[in-house]
């Protein structure tokens, strides 16, 4: 087959973070290796759907529901919740833990999508964009190492993981029609948001 930049991307070589489990000597240790990946995935995705979902409470508390920003961030809400409610379901399923840090992220996403809003709807868009870019690049991540490992194996996972990306992907495009680029200070705000995401899902994974 030929090695094309497409190929290359679902399927990385040895020295790739995407390095399939199965180089893995033995079914035991590939089994023990894609539990733990598995394990990693849900606690993180889970902890992130749920920060998302105290981070668009916080907006709405502040925006109100009878504004147009309010309705598309309750719009957006209500999906987050969908998305936590599957990952509730899947954590016992696949028999997962949680991260330990859900109390902590309960506040901080609060804080953060109130005091986004507080700084005016632009601003609220703008964290909208930071967190959902974040997200979905992560959501990419997760496919492609699904795929790279064993698609059948994983297909459930893949499907879901898919339609909540593109979901989040959806979320980004609207805070940027909704004038997110406007708010003051916008690619300081949306730099300090996206570090902040990513510290957040290099925690959740491991704590």
């Amino acid at each position: 087959m030929a090695v094309t930049p497409s190929t290359r991307l679902l399927f990385p070589g040895p020295g790739s973070r995407f390095h399939s489990i199965r180089s893995v000597h033995g079914p035991r240790a590939r089994t023990a290796q894609r539990k733990a990946m598995v394990d990693r995935f849900l606690r993180v995705d889970h902890a992130g759907e749920y920060g998302a979902d105290r981070i668009y409470a916080g907006q709405l508390a502040v925006l109100g529901r009878h504004s147009e920003t309010g309705r598309l961030v309750e719009h957006m809400w209500e999906q987050e919740k969908e998305h936590l409610a599957t990952f509730n379901r899947f954590l016992p399923r696949y028999r997962a833990r949680p991260t330990v840090l859900l109390p902590f992220w309960h506040v901080a996403g609060y804080a953060l999508g109130a005091g986004t809003a507080l700084l005016g709807k632009e601003a609220a868009m703008a964290c909208t964009v930071a967190v959902e870019s974040s997200i979905t690049e992560h959501y990419n991540d997760q496919i492609r190492e699904l795929l790279e490992d064993e698609p059948e194996v994983h297909k459930e996972l893949i499907q879901t993981i898919t339609q909540f990306r593109n979901e989040e992907q959806e979320h980004h495009d609207i805070g940027l029609e909704q004038d997110a680029e406007q708010a003051p200070m916008y690619e300081a705000l949306t730099s300090v948001i996206k570090v902040g995401c990513k510290t957040a899902i290099w925690l959740s994974e491991r704590v």
